[in-house]
């Protein structure tokens, strides 16, 4: 997909963090926005910055773990502009802890999001893309912690290489369709966005009563350390996305510097050796 000017781009997450920047870069390149997010007064914020520059972007507040709620965004899309060319499936949360110590709102909470949400979007997307049989692309957050799996991080690791094995699926169908529509599969490693403090937007029938663990308090305080030490910006990752689209390039790894712990996991299913911690830094690497 190599123009964007004057084509709609649909983006989940879009309230903060890499969605937010892709709403921005969108702007910048002439495109028409639609924006999407659970919570509504901080997309309705973003939105009213971007039309005070000019952008053309309208807010669909939506909740992506809900099939029908991006059901609505489709046709509010369609009612709105008529067609859709690129979609950011960006929305994502995040929780952290020992795998038995996590709920089942946890489990639900985040695939409801991370997984499903991905899902929905692919579902109500994707066959418009292909009706329309013009350039389209569809962009999967996903994670490092997709490619790897760093310890405590059990539930938001899984959810994130689902999100890996249905984008590469997705690849797949979408070859053997020879319709116009890529895909793209980003990775990105910690950045300085706001999935530290998702927790805020989690919604009431998923929220735990009893108190958080020692294992998921530290685990929470590392994540935080993590995000904001993160040397890439929001802005530097929604730059090299825009550009693997336009470069109709799958893997979207933007910090390759997490390769050789990439690496070492596939040396450990080859060889069949137990897995190496990637919180490790492996020999060599530094």
């Amino acid at each position: 997909m190599e123009r964007f000017d004057g084509q709609v781009a649909v983006i989940t997450g879009a309230a903060s963090g890499f969605g937010r920047a892709f709403a921005q870069k969108g702007a910048e390149l002439g495109m028409k926005l639609v924006l999407a997010d659970i919570d509504a007064d901080a997309l309705g914020d973003v939105v009213e910055s971007l039309r005070s520059t000019g952008a053309d972007a309208i807010a669909v507040p939506t909740d992506v773990s809900d099939g029908a709620s991006v059901d609505a965004l489709a046709h509010r899309t369609l009612d709105a502009y008529g067609k859709v060319h690129l979609l950011f499936n960006n929305a994502g949360v995040g929780s952290s802890g020992f795998v038995w110590e996590m709920t089942a709102n946890d489990w639900s909470w985040v695939f409801g999001v991370n997984v499903m949400g991905v899902a929905h979007g692919v579902r109500a997307f994707t066959p418009i893309m292909l009706r329309q049989n013009e350039p389209a692309h569809i962009v999967n957050t996903a994670s490092v912690a997709g490619l790897i799996s760093p310890p405590a991080m059990g539930v938001y690791n899984a959810s994130k290489h689902a999100v890996v094995a249905l984008t590469e699926t997705l690849y797949h169908d979408l070859r053997r369709t020879g319709a116009p529509v890529g895909c793209s599969l980003l990775c990105p490693a910690f950045a300085p966005t706001g999935i530290a403090e998702s927790e805020r937007a989690r919604p009431a029938r998923w929220r735990n009563e009893a108190a958080p663990s020692a294992s998921q308090v530290l685990a929470g305080r590392e994540l935080r350390k993590a995000v904001r030490a993160g040397r890439l910006t929001a802005a530097d990752i929604a730059e090299a996305t825009f550009d693997a689209v336009r470069a109709d390039r799958f893997y979207v790894v933007t910090h390759p510097a997490i390769m050789p712990s990439v690496r070492v996991r596939h040396e450990d299913i080859e060889q069949m050796r137990a897995p190496t911690d990637p919180s490790v830094p492996p020999p060599g690497s530094a």
